[in-house]
């Protein structure tokens, strides 16, 4: 006996929904950056493509002048390209008016020096709450302040001013402040180049737990081969170009 006419689709299995991919925290698309200085001209990025996926910990690496401070000043929101497009979470930052980069650059990325990260009369936990009221985020700063540096192991050194902390007690109170604000991408230029081995050790173990606890993207721009090692991936960046 022949089914009735759309009988079967009446018992047909549903279609799964499709689940769309996440997207890159950070995506750089065939970057350049000219400097120009009168008649002369100064390229410090050649066509740069980098991609780097969420809750990833990317090392850039390369000597001095491969473009990798300029790298980070564009992908942070920093200045601006050339030529090329710089996206975030998916979003092209070509595409945002000023206020839009504003509360990108506030609470989405997320950078960390090599030093002077903290104000010198701020006390480790007034530091990390004014980084979390300054980015205007919907939480209370000192809760906020308190739970990262709980997370990180200082809530013993909440009170201390930066000049009563140790250097790797510092940059781990900055990776905190960067925390905080729960970011989409951190990027950490050179935060172990004024530090002993045993504290950049400690500093590294503090850049993975932000990456793990906090599910954000983190981006080293660094010299040091033991710093790369223990990323996810190392990029090189040579003249400009990533080279690996």
């Amino acid at each position: 006996m022949e089914a009735e006419p759309g009988l079967t689709s009446l018992y047909a299995e549903p279609e799964s929904p499709r689940l769309e991919a996440e997207p890159p925290a950070l995506e750089l698309i065939d970057v350049f950056k000219i400097f120009r200085s009168g008649p002369a001209e100064t390229v410090a990025l050649r066509g740069l493509d980098l991609t780097v996926a969420p809750r990833e910990m990317v090392a850039v690496a390369g000597p001095s002048g491969s473009g990798k401070s300029t790298m980070l000043s564009i992908g942070a929101a920093m200045d601006v390209p050339s030529a090329g497009d710089v996206r975030i979470d998916g979003r092209s930052l070509a595409r945002l008016d000023e206020s839009e980069l504003a509360r990108i650059r506030g609470r989405e990325i997320a950078v960390v020096f090599q030093s002077d990260n903290l104000w010198p009369t701020l006390t480790a936990r007034e530091s990390v709450a004014a980084c979390t009221r300054l980015a205007g985020l919907d939480r209370d700063p000192e809760e906020a302040a308190d739970e990262a540096l709980a997370i990180f192991g200082l809530e013993r050194r909440a009170g201390h001013l930066p000049g009563e902390l140790s250097g790797g007690e510092q940059q781990r109170v900055a990776i905190a402040a960067a925390a905080a604000r729960r970011p989409r991408i951190v990027f950490a230029d050179e935060p172990t180049g004024e530090l002993d081995v045993k504290n950049e050790s400690v500093v590294l173990d503090t850049l993975r737990m932000l990456r793990d606890s906090y599910q954000s993207a983190v981006v080293v721009i660094t010299h040091s081969p033991r710093v790369a090692s223990v990323c996810d991936r190392i990029v090189e960046l040579s003249d400009g170009r990533a080279v690996r």
